[in-house]
């Protein structure tokens, strides 16, 4: 590690900055695919229901969308170095209560600690890099380093589960962030430099409280409601819930003299566009992911390491183009940079389209591939625009605000497209029953077996000599519900772009909301807003716009 002397005589940590930022980043995404994968051998050993499997993953999203904001706060005001190390013990203790999880409940205990430790890590790894490089040209490096490590976790994590998955039972796919975490917290207390930001800020609970009820009863009627129906009682309290708690929050955060996030960031046109577009992007793209893993297993009858190489695709082709980008931004406006990488996105999307039983290894890697290239144009110019479009000191808010509403995304993506394709393939099952020449009680017995538990109940019922017929007509109903999930995913990314090419457009504005207002009053040499198009290089026609 090179650590060298400063102007003023102290060690330039800047580089053992980055290295814990990278490894922190790699923590907090690593349980996301490696669970992801794993599903399948989770649920045949612990023999849970669909609904059941289904909460695995959103018990570990749901505490990272839901506390993000705070650990921010708690990093802005206590210091970053304490919450990030927080954030490593809280990952190490949630993979070893899953690793010993003899039941699906406590499972779900070990993978909500996880997804505290990803909050805390997520918006202090952003911040401690804003403060060790406070010259955005030079962040943008660094931030495209840090997401190349998000990247990196996203990638391995498939074929971590896979390799493990051939030898040994799924429980050990949580064994690597253990020792990870905690060499990474004792390194951290002795080469991190802390940092802080308080400025008068303190630990906002109406806002916290809010949030938390917002942001879990939405995600828990767009789950029920797909699994049931959106009129059944408790889905549509839960949606009522969650829109009034939104409507609170937006109130406790306009009265607070000290909100967790300061609704006046919004008046940037470039936050407001990189929050909109995170969190649309992260829909239609863990949606997509969740359905490819289900393509990939039941209508393609892949095991998990098979699976795994075709979803390195996407993360490899990230990688490659990640590095180019961050040196791209300097250069070429992060509107122009963002909107391109939606487009090919979403291009990539459409030409999935044509997927069925049969598509080749080949055939799929390169529109995997398109859809890692338009990604990795994305995800650095997207980050580095959301912690430039703010005032320095309040780059922890800001990462954090962003990284939140990207999780709700994310936790929504596998709700909705979920939802789409099971209403979609149950509604075209019957017909594929028919062409495959199933009909009478046969056929209604597989079209409720379907009804009740999913197409892959039908998998699971004693067919005899009609097994191949029927789980072609599976396969194939299956298609149908992917393929518009794949025009709707498609069009989802649009939108995003015409966001981001809309509001990009514009200047920003400095936050003008009383905590805002306060810290920049106190400390006028900070940066403020630039343009959209300028927010990684702060300048336009030579000179700056707000200082």
């Amino acid at each position: 590690m090179n650590v060298t002397p400063s102007a003023s005589g102290r060690p330039d940590r800047r580089a053992a900055t980055l290295v814990m930022a990278c490894l922190g980043v790699f923590v907090a995404y690593l349980p996301v695919t490696t669970v992801a994968v794993s599903l399948p051998a989770i649920q045949a050993a612990l023999g849970t229901s669909t609904a059941q499997l289904s909460w695995v993953q959103d018990a570990f999203v749901l505490p990272m969308a839901a506390f993000i904001l705070t650990a921010g706060v708690v990093g802005d005001v206590h210091g970053r170095k304490k919450v990030f190390q927080a954030g490593l013990l809280f990952s190490a203790a949630g993979a070893a209560v899953a690793l010993a999880a003899p039941s699906i409940q406590v499972l779900w205990i070990g993978q909500a600690l996880a997804g505290l430790g990803a909050a805390a890590l997520l918006p202090t790894t952003l911040a401690l890099i804003s403060h060790a490089v406070p010259d955005h040209r030079e962040r943008g490096k660094f931030i495209g380093l840090w997401a190349t490590s998000l990247l990196m976790a996203l990638a391995v994590g498939p074929l971590i589960a896979g390799v493990v998955l051939e030898h040994a039972a799924w429980r050990w796919i949580y064994l690597l962030v253990i020792p990870v975490s905690l060499l990474a917290t004792a390194v951290a207390a002795r080469l991190l430099t802390d940092s802080s930001a308080p400025h008068g800020r303190r630990l906002d609970w109406p806002g916290q409280i809010t949030a938390a009820v917002a942001i879990t009863a939405l995600v828990y009627g767009v789950i029920e409601g797909g699994a049931g129906s959106f009129s059944d009682a408790q889905v549509l309290l839960a949606l009522i819930v969650a829109v009034a708690g939104a409507a609170a929050f937006v109130v406790a955060e306009r009265r607070s003299d000290s909100p967790m996030l300061d609704l006046a960031l919004f008046r940037s046109p470039a936050f407001t566009a990189t929050t909109l577009v995170a969190m649309i992007t992260f829909l239609a793209l863990i949606g997509f992911f969740f359905l490819l893993s289900l393509y990939f297993g039941l209508v393609q009858q892949l095991d998990t390491l098979q699976a795994a190489w075709r979803l390195f695709a996407v993360t490899a082709a990230s990688i490659v183009v990640g590095g180019p980008v961050s040196r791209l931004m300097h250069r070429v406006p992060a509107r122009a940079l963002i909107t391109a990488g939606l487009l090919v996105v979403s291009g990539s999307l459409m030409s999935m389209t044509t997927l069925d039983a049969d598509t080749s290894f080949a055939s799929i890697a390169w529109r995997l591939a398109l859809l890692g290239v338009g990604m990795g144009g994305i995800l650095t110019p997207m980050t580095a625009t959301a912690v430039a479009s703010v005032p320095h000191h309040l780059a922890g808010m800001a990462a954090a605000g962003n990284n939140a509403f990207r999780q709700i995304g994310g936790a929504l993506g596998p709700a909705v497209l979920g939802a789409l394709l099971t209403s979609r393939a149950l509604d075209t099952f019957p017909a594929r029953l028919a062409d495959a020449g199933i009909t009478g009680a046969a056929r209604q017995d597989m079209v409720e077996s379907a009804r009740a538990g999913g197409l892959g109940a039908v998998a699971q019922m004693d067919l005899g000599a009609a097994t191949g017929p029927a789980l072609g007509a599976v396969g194939d109903a299956f298609l149908d519900g992917l393929r518009l999930c794949l025009i709707v995913a498609a069009a989802l990314t649009l939108l995003a772009a015409l966001v981001a090419e809309v509001l990009l457009r514009r200047p920003g504005k400095a936050p003008t909301a009383s905590a805002t207002v306060g810290a920049a009053a106190a400390h006028p040499a900070a940066p403020v807003l630039t343009t959209g198009d300028e927010a990684t290089s702060g300048q336009e026609g030579g000179r700056t716009l707000v200082r």
